[in-house]
């Protein structure tokens, strides 16, 4: 039944059905419109008090649970339910994988509506905490407070700076982090030091809206070598403050090999346009896998969890079923992981990529693996891979693809029907998108492998790899 509190309506005895997208869960209000809540499990009872209402559905939260269920666990972290970062971390590991492939079933039937082969099981990560190798925290000079600090009515809490995450959907807006389950130690001892030396020096936080203070955020990145690198990104120029943190970051965390910073001024915080300053040690970290060495500067885009990424590319040499006379071409080759990786059963691997850095460091890459067999290009896909390139670089006979969340744009779809490759290994991090792409495909192609990799617990992403062979 519902009721009115407040001039929002209240739903009593509501039994959360599944796990929808972003990470919400779905439940039905008696009258059939769909619910959307967030932090509850499906087969948990709740009352719900909607926050807004849509012409077909409403957003709400749990204010009392009568039953919990049997897929509930307790979540480890402190910061859960505020943070956002970790969703499904109330939700048995088990059930995150089941709901993950039920996400990649539904979109590539339902939107792509193609005849799918058995799916493969979904492989789950070894490690469900502490797995990312890059995690991004900002500054902010007044701290977002939590319900409990709220309920302390502590005036001077608000008052305190943060280091943290961003709430969701709020921009201006830092949760302060104490631990974070995310990224492996001293992850978190170096961002507790560095806020903690801040505030004891009188540095001045960020505030978004006004765009003033000195600190704005800080960049940790991490390999399975050991290597560690960090990087503070200032506002503005201050030398003696600048020196000042650096150098105790320095003598405090001696196993760093990179530190660096950059003074960005301008209205975002993203680095790709920035000018990156060495302050001690490399300007990048090093990666391994299978022997095969990758350079991760501060701008390089690297899957952020090391251990899965090394399993999504044997998924992907799997489904190339390489015999070593091939032609591969890889598109969105990044810095050329995938490349390098299937190299060694191929006579020859083509990436391209729109970003120039990334295929500098391909070719670095490649140089420092003494890979001869593979070439590197860089330009925008849809215009790079036409007539005059394949003409030149030869006619492939395998194309592995791994675009970003957008898919892939349909002139590059077009093209891939052109030139007609036996294989197709489609690798995505978004698979409603990727759905989109195997329809346009379907008539020419036949997809005849699924297998999705969880390479993000506790969160609702999953990204999936599906072979498509010609009809």
């Amino acid at each position: 039944m519902g009721r009115k509190q407040t001039n929002k309506v209240i739903f009593e005895n509501i039994t959360v059905l599944d796990a929808g997208a972003k990470g919400v869960s779905v439940a039905k209000a008696p009258e059939g419109q769909v619910i959307f809540i967030p932090n509850v499990v499906p087969g948990d009872v709740v009352d719900v008090q909607t926050l807004k209402k849509r012409k077909s559905y409403f957003e709400g939260k749990a204010i009392k649970f009568h039953s919990y269920s049997e897929n509930r666990v307790q979540p480890l972290c402190q910061h859960f339910g505020a943070c956002g970062g970790c969703k499904w971390q109330n939700m048995k590991y088990e059930q995150q994988l089941f709901y993950k492939n039920q996400e990649v079933y539904n979109n590539l039937k339902r939107i792509g509506k193609i005849e799918l082969p058995e799916f493969e099981p979904i492989l789950g990560s070894e490690k469900q905490f502490f797995y990312r190798n890059k995690m991004e925290f900002g500054f902010s000079d007044t701290r977002w407070l939590n319900d409990i600090e709220i309920k302390s009515e502590d005036q001077s809490l608000s008052k305190k700076p943060a280091l943290g995450f961003h709430i969701p959907r709020m921009w201006d807006k830092i949760l302060d982090i104490e631990k974070c389950y995310l990224q492996e130690d001293p992850s978190n001892d170096i961002r507790n030091a560095i806020r903690e030396f801040a505030v004891q020096n009188d540095m001045t936080f960020f505030n978004a809206r006004n765009h003033e203070g000195l600190l704005r955020t800080l960049m940790i990145r991490t390999a399975s070598t050991g290597e560690i690198m960090v990087l503070i990104q200032f506002f503005k120029e201050d030398k003696a403050q600048r020196e000042l943190l650096l150098d105790f970051i320095d003598a405090t965390f001696p196993q760093i090999t990179s530190l660096q910073y950059v003074i960005n001024s301008k209205a975002n915080d993203t680095l790709y346009d920035q000018d990156i300053k060495l302050y001690k040690g490399r300007d990048y970290i090093l990666e391994e896998m299978e022997g095969l060495q990758f350079s991760i500067n501060a701008k390089s885009f690297y899957q952020t969890n090391s251990d899965q990424a090394y399993e999504l590319y044997k998924i992907t040499r799997e489904f190339a079923g390489l015999t070593g006379n091939e032609v591969v071409y890889d598109l969105y080759t990044g810095t050329g992981t995938i490349a390098q990786f299937v190299s060694k059963g191929a006579k020859k691997v083509i990436g391209v990529e729109a970003v120039p850095e990334a295929i500098a460091d391909a070719n670095e890459n490649a140089k420092r693996n003494a890979i001869t067999n593979c070439e590197f290009y860089v330009g925008d896909m849809k215009n790079v891979f036409n007539d005059n390139f394949i003409a030149q670089h030869g006619q492939p006979d395998v194309i592995i693809t791994d675009p970003p969340r957008d898919g892939m744009h349909k002139d590059v779809v077009e093209q891939l029907l052109k030139i007609g490759a036996d294989k197709i290994v489609y690798v995505s991090c978004n698979s409603a998108t990727q759905a989109r792409d195997l329809a346009l495909m379907d008539e020419q192609y036949k997809v005849t492998r699924v297998r999705a990799v969880d390479m993000f617990p506790q969160t609702h992403h999953v990204e999936n790899v599906v072979l498509l062979e010609k009809r």
